[in-house]
């Protein structure tokens, strides 16, 4: 039997990973990656939003960083990870500045852009915090199958964007930590209320920024369990031989 290993925090999985560039209408270049998996098969494809730039959100933010090591290998998920406008990762720094979300909606726009482009399939829009009102404001008439909200906020997305995902009858989930800070279970029903297809997930225990293995599995695992369910949960060991 071969020997295995339990994956871990640090823990990087094969992948095809290829530094890309995304053009916005406006004229920006945003930097970021494409990590396909390695065996060629495409189930879906994670267009990740990350959280707030001007308190330390990027393209590497945890749960998106993991996703990118995890998913192609275990999965066969594709994940495109870029830093939104201003935004600096080690990848480098996007084109522009911080236009709280409005200017960001042709950064989202790009991005799916460039998955139709690139003939990615099944394809989700992945918000985290500050991404989920990307995601909410601008994501409903963009070409994916739906979205996965981690940690929404709802600073910046009206009852009017929640409205307009409502009418494509597309799926939404929202991950909601029992501790955020911003929005919890309770008052997240009713502030979303009028995106009447939601599926509201309250995580028991767990907090804003999903600081933990524990809650990251959480994530990954609910995020696979809609967007290729035939792979959910995800295995929390693999042979040895692929830990990178």
């Amino acid at each position: 039997m071969a020997d295995t290993t339990e994956i871990r925090s640090m823990t990087v999985l094969p992948a095809i990973r290829e530094d890309i560039v995304l053009r916005t209408e406006d004229g920006l270049e945003l930097v970021g990656e494409l990590a396909l998996p390695a065996s060629g098969e495409v189930r879906a494809t994670l267009i990740t939003l990350h959280p707030l730039p001007t308190h330390g959100g990027f393209m590497d933010s945890h749960v998106f960083r993991k996703a990118a090591w995890r998913l192609p290998h275990l999965a066969d998920v594709a994940v495109i990870r870029f830093n939104t406008r201003g935004t600096t990762s080690p990848r480098g720094t996007s084109d522009g500045q911080f236009e709280e979300g409005v200017g960001e909606a042709a950064d989202a726009r790009a991005a799916v852009d460039f998955a139709v482009a690139r003939g990615l399939p099944n394809r989700w829009l992945v918000g985290w915090s500050f991404g989920t009102e990307v995601a909410l404001m601008h994501g409903s008439d963009l070409d994916v199958e739906g979205a996965i909200l981690l940690s929404p906020p709802l600073h910046r997305a009206k009852d009017a964007d929640l409205e307009r995902w409502a009418a494509t009858g597309k799926p939404v989930t929202a991950l909601v930590p029992e501790h955020d800070d911003f929005l919890q279970p309770d008052e997240a029903r009713e502030r979303f209320a009028p995106l009447t297809q939601l599926e509201l997930v309250p995580v028991e225990d767990a907090k804003h920024l999903w600081v933990g293995e524990a809650y990251v599995r959480i994530v990954l695992d609910a995020i696979v369990e809609r967007v290729a369910p035939d792979r959910a949960p995800l295995p929390t060991a693999v042979a040895s031989d692929v830990v990178q």
